[in-house]
């Protein structure tokens, strides 16, 4: 069980936006570690949700680092592609991580799919899993979803991943185009990050 409230953490990922993100949500008075500051390399995720990618790296980086850890496991779901890119959202940028590739990959898809869908609302949604995994204490997880459409062209800068083609309903510009401060009071990960706080 959870002896006492969580005063320092890793931060169980390897890609910096992810890291500024989840890092940015966390409390200020929380010391905060990176998997580069044990220079730690990902493990495999071999899982077949974000829920269990999530505790797969949660639990490799806590066992590596003796640390409590928490680890996100998050995508893209576009429920024309029959849910992909998914939990290979991150693969489908290839090797070196290109999510123009990414990006373009998914239009592709969309093309082979659909006639025009650029005309068309193609719902979609952002889905995070968070874990936290360390020595002894429970498991702790939970999960946070956004829900919205594609946008026809990349918009925005800001951000990462699929950010410039994800439009979040009720809005009229994409994650890429929010200032970070916009983005981080509605996304999947303040979701996902707000049934968590209580254990800092």
């Amino acid at each position: 069980m959870l002896k006492k409230k969580i005063t320092k953490l890793l931060v169980g990922t390897n890609n910096r936006g992810k890291l500024k993100e989840i890092a940015e949500l966390l409390p200020k008075n929380l010391k905060i570690y990176s998997t580069s500051d044990f220079k730690i390399k990902s493990p495999i995720e071999n899982g077949k949700t974000f829920e269990e990618n999530s505790l797969i790296k949660a639990r490799y980086f806590s066992k590596k680092s003796k640390m409590v850890c928490l680890s996100d496991d998050s995508g893209l779901e576009i429920d024309v592609l029959e849910g992909d890119p998914g939990i290979y959202s991150a693969r489908w940028g290839g090797r070196k991580g290109d999510f123009i590739k990414a990006m373009n990959r998914v239009f592709k898809e969309l093309d082979k799919k659909i006639d025009n869908w650029k005309t068309k609302k193609i719902k979609a949604r952002f889905i995070c899993a968070l874990t936290i995994y360390g020595p002894n204490q429970k498991i702790i997880n939970s999960i946070g979803k956004i829900e919205g459409h594609i946008s026809p062209l990349m918009k925005g800068k800001n951000g990462f991943g699929y950010d410039p083609i994800f439009i979040p309903r009720g809005k009229k510009i994409t994650f890429g185009q929010m200032s970070p401060s916009e983005k981080y009071k509605i996304d999947h990960r303040f979701k996902a990050f707000k049934k968590i706080k209580k254990f800092f």
